[in-house]
């Protein structure tokens, strides 16, 4: 029987900041975790670089992107897929 092999590389989702490099996006990565001494839900954020070979992805976007090989001295993640495209203005 052949099964679906689980995809050991992590994923994450989260909002393009920057476009402005070549293909390079800035992906903005927001979480809530508890506070370890207080217990307060604190809002954490984490930005990165992530390669986008065709340059589709825009500021406003939100992406997924996957963990990759080290592309360059910053870029250790690939952007897989469009969830939610950035809404007009």
């Amino acid at each position: 029987m052949t099964e679906a092999k689980k995809s050991l590389k992590r994923t994450l989702i989260g909002k393009v900041v920057s476009d402005k490099r070549s293909k390079t996006v800035t992906v903005l990565i927001e979480r809530r975790v508890k506070h370890a001494l207080y217990g307060n839900i604190v809002g954490k954020s984490s930005k990165y670089h992530a390669h986008d070979e065709v340059g589709q992805y825009k500021t406003g976007d939100v992406i997924e992107i996957t963990e990759s090989r080290p592309i360059s001295k910053t870029k250790n993640w690939v952007a897989s897929r469009l969830v939610e495209k950035a809404s007009a203005v």
